[in-house]
Order: C-alpha cells, then sequence, then structure tokens
C-alpha cells in the first residue's frame, strides 16, 4: 500500500468522525431545544388556564342570574371539559366563554372592570363576542350586512341570555310582539282584512324573515334552491311550469300580492283584478299581448278564464 492511499484513507476516516460528531450535536441540541419549547408551551397553557375559575365560583355571588341561566341552551357549554377551537376564537366552558377569564374579577372582590360586562361595551362590540360562536351558522352569517346590524340593532336588543321570554331563541319577547317594537308599518298591514295569520299564530315573522340578514332584500328567508320563500307553503305555484307567466319568475310574489295585508282578497295590490292585468297587458301593445275583449262591457275577472295564471302545463294563455 502506497502512501499517498494510507493517507487519503486516515482524511476521510476523520472527515466521517467529524460529521459523526456533529450530526450528534445538533441533534441533542435539538432535543434540548424541543423540550425547552415544550415546557415554555405548557407554562404558557398552565398560565392561561389559571386565569378561569370555572361557572361554580360565578354561582357562590351570582346564584339568581346562575339559576335562570342554567335552564337556556347556553348552560350546555358548561358539560365543555376543556376550551375549544371555534374558528380563529377559543371558546371556555360556561360563564367566562361570554365573560372572559374571572380570576381577576373573583381576586378584585367583584371589580366589574376586571371582566368583561356586556351593559358596559358597545351593540357593536357586543354583537361581535356572540358571532365569535354564531358566526359561522348560515343563519347568523350576513349579520354585519343585514339591515338590523346597518341600523344599530345589535343582539341583545332582541336576544337575552339570561332573562329571556322564548327559550328556544332566548328572546326578549314573543313574536310577534318584538317584531312590531320597530315594524308599527307591518303591524298596521297585519290588522287590515286580508292578511297572512301572524296575529293568530300560525306563521311568525321568522317564516319567512331571516332577522339576521339574507343576500336578498328584506333580508328573506329564501330556499336554498334560490325560489321564492312563499313556495314554502304555496307549493301548487312553484312549478316549473311549461308556459310560465313571467313575472311570476322575474319580479316575484309581490308583483301582484302584498305579503303582509290588504284590504283586497288574496292580498292583491289593486282591487278590480282587471285592473291590475291591465297594468301589464295594455291594448295595443307589442307584448304581451293586450285583452281581446271590451274591457268596459266584460266585468268578470281576468282569472275567471285564465285561471292558471301562476303558470300552465297546457295552455299557453293560462286557461286550465
Amino acid at each position: 500500500m502506497t502512501g499517498n492511499t494510507r493517507v487519503s484513507r486516515v482524511l476521510c476516516s476523520a472527515i466521517l468522525l467529524l460529521f459523526f460528531a456533529v450530526t450528534v450535536a445538533a441533534a441533542q441540541a435539538g432535543e434540548h431545544a424541543g423540550a425547552k419549547s415544550g415546557q415554555s408551551g405548557d407554562a404558557n397553557a398552565s398560565s392561561e388556564a389559571s386565569k378561569y375559575v370555572g361557572s361554580d365560583t360565578c354561582k357562590t355571588c351570582h346564584e339568581e342570574i346562575y339559576s335562570a341561566w342554567a335552564q337556556t341552551p347556553h348552560w350546555k357549554t358548561t358539560l365543555m371539559n376543556e376550551s375549544v377551537k371555534t374558528g380563529s376564537s377559543t371558546v371556555h366552558p360556561g360563564c367566562e366563554g361570554c365573560h372572559g377569564p374571572g380570576a381577576e374579577h373573583v381576586a378584585g372582590g367583584g371589580d366589574k372592570s376586571k371582566i368583561y360586562g356586556f351593559s358596559e361595551h358597545s351593540r357593536q362590540q357586543n354583537s361581535a363576542r356572540c358571532l365569535t360562536c354564531h358566526g359561522e351558522s348560515h343563519k347568523q352569517s350576513h349579520f354585519a350586512e343585514s339591515a338590523h346590524s346597518s341600523s344599530e340593532v345589535g343582539c341583545l336588543d332582541c336576544h337575552s341570555p339570561h332573562h329571556a321570554k322564548e327559550k328556544e331563541h332566548l328572546l326578549v319577547q314573543g313574536q310577534p310582539e318584538l317584531c312590531y317594537g320597530c315594524h308599527t308599518a307591518s303591524k298596521a298591514d297585519f290588522a287590515k282584512p286580508f292578511h297572512h295569520r301572524i296575529n293568530e299564530g300560525l306563521v311568525q315573522c321568522n317564516d319567512c324573515h331571516n332577522p339576521h340578514g339574507t343576500a336578498v332584500l328584506r333580508q328573506v328567508e329564501n330556499q336554498p334552491s334560490g325560489d321564492a320563500v312563499c313556495y314554502k307553503c304555496h307549493v301548487d305555484k312553484q312549478g316549473p311550469f311549461v308556459y310560465e307567466h313571467v313575472p311570476v319568475k322575474t319580479e316575484g310574489c309581490s308583483s301582484c300580492h302584498t305579503p303582509h295585508g290588504s284590504t283586497n282578497p288574496q292580498l292583491l295590490k289593486v282591487s278590480v283584478v282587471n285592473m291590475l292585468c291591465l297594468q301589464c297587458h295594455t291594448f295595443p301593445t307589442a307584448s304581451p299581448a293586450g285583452p281581446v275583449h271590451n274591457q268596459s262591457a266584460k266585468y268578470q275577472a281576468c282569472t275567471m278564464c285564465h285561471s292558471q295564471i301562476h303558470g300552465s302545463n297546457f295552455s299557453d294563455v293560462f286557461f286550465k
């Protein structure tokens, strides 16, 4: 074996030993850093957990409020064993899920400044707090763009987590009285001779409207298919029909009807059916065709003959 070969082998061995030593040192350093990081993370988690005292502690001072709250759906949050992630927020069990950590509040002898009090904050702040849990539901997902939000109406104007009069949705007052508090014009409509039976308790406002906002006008609660909310009850008018009455599909039911109430039968906008039809079907006109009868001599309603006015599978002029 030559001298050069021996030198090469010795050099290779030295390089391998050096590489091995560096690898081992790096691994040990990584384990040490990981252990240190884990200890830091555990310490932070422990510090965060120490800020929460639990709902039983709240009960010692707020027993009456706790007892009322225990009858509501919110009480189910006490069954959570630990905090959970909701979107980008962390939700904690019980009272502190809404009011925040209570350790400093307790240590301060009930100092209100050490806990989140809803009466001390704005409607926008309170609503944002509610939406940390409820904002992911499709019912509340449009609240920020809703008419209620833009009119400075907050969650607590309609809902009461502790003293609700209506238990299912925690409303401060039952429907329709709650809605009538602001919507006085609608209250007058429902007092008209022909109306949807809201006052009789057969229909509720939220059967047609989503008070938390929708992607359409008047916060109407459209069906998943995008059809008019009226079809939830009036399924025979939905179709599809071979011959569609165009206003039904383009303008909707409200092109002829007033949905809340009317002085006219069938909630029509006009007392005389012929006058309603003639708003579009005036003669002579290119389209839609006007009536072929002399309206001054024929007093029957157009729908006496055009009985399938919402749509027909057999007649393009909506005969039966």
